[in-house]
């Protein structure tokens, strides 16, 4: 079972992904956050930063772009080959967001089918990079996906990775298998699923309900816990919060955005942004989570941390 980190916009860019990789294992693929080319440039200093190759070493990062402009994406995967050795690139057909599918862009791109295919024809046509699809099964309803699939299955992808919601769904109800199923079966392409994976037991119902599947992409579940992708591999839960791995991921990540953010406000806010998740791995600590949350000063947040993990202060 191969296992991927899908891209979580804001969180797991460079920084994030080298903490990790430094101290976790079970990951095949890193998606980064989304890129968005457009007229003026391919890409902004912010996402040049997270896609060169100095800050990813020993990963195997595949570059994420959202876009509904086709020379913006020729131009995009151009410049990711020619100027930074990227072998294959990953379009966005997945994100819900309303500010991104107004544009439509993400999954709002699927509402648009006649344009959707008219896309891929021009970037086939021309591309030489390896191109994965990440999609939604449809906007409003499921009927769409089968119309879908038709048009990706014109193409050479080099995989499809499914998240089997609608795009009005957002992260609501539980995903659609019946239609990953067809994904499944009818594509000639590799597919990978992904859709709330929080748990060994989730993977298991997944591999039970679907035995050929042999990829499958997580998110908010390795945010939630960093060693969910060793316990997938494992087929086997890791019942403890292994506290020194995390200590230490904590640590990495702190320091690292001490030293790129501008000014303190802005690295409490992406430490805030870390334990939003993080602190699934503290279910018992609902009062020191509430002090980290509320700290105004990095010396209160170091002090509500230490707590958190049973340091004695200094």
């Amino acid at each position: 079972m191969q296992v991927y980190f899908a891209p979580m916009e804001g969180m797991t860019g460079y920084v994030y992904r080298n903490a990790f990789h430094s101290l976790y294992s079970g990951v095949d693929k890193y998606f980064t956050p989304f890129l968005s080319p457009n007229q003026n440039r391919a890409f902004g200093p912010k996402e040049r930063m997270d896609i060169l190759p100095e800050n990813n070493k020993g990963m195997k990062v595949i570059p994420q772009i959202l876009t509904n402009n086709s020379e913006y994406f020729i131009r995009a995967l151009k410049e990711l080959e020619e100027r930074y050795g990227y072998k294959e690139v990953n379009l966005n057909l997945g994100c819900p967001s309303r500010t991104v599918t107004a544009k439509g862009k993400g999954a709002g791109f699927l509402g648009k089918r006649e344009d959707l295919d008219a896309f891929l024809q021009k970037v086939f046509e021309e591309a030489e990079i390896r191109i994965s699809i990440k999609t939604r099964i449809g906007v409003e309803s499921p009927e769409e996906f089968r119309y879908l699939l038709e048009i990706f299955n014109k193409y050479p992808l080099e995989e499809l990775i499914v998240h089997p919601r609608l795009q009005k769904d957002y992260y609501k109800g539980f995903p659609n298998w019946k239609e990953f199923a067809k994904a499944l079966e009818e594509n000639p392409f590799p597919v990978c699923y992904n859709g709330d994976i929080f748990t060994v037991e989730d993977y298991k119902r997944l591999k039970m309900e679907f035995p050929k599947i042999e990829r499958i992409m997580v998110g908010r579940g390795l945010l939630r816990n960093p060693m969910l992708a060793e316990e997938l591999k494992k087929e086997e839960p890791i019942w403890e919060v292994d506290k020194k791995r995390l200590w230490d991921f904590h640590n990495k990540l702190y320091e690292s955005y001490k030293k790129i953010m501008s000014g303190d406000r802005n690295t409490l806010f992406k430490m805030k942004e870390f334990w939003t998740y993080g602190g699934c791995c503290f279910p018992e600590e609902e009062k020191t989570l509430k002090k980290i949350k509320k700290a105004s000063r990095l010396k209160d947040y170091e002090e509500a941390v230490k707590n958190l993990f049973g340091i004695e202060r200094e």
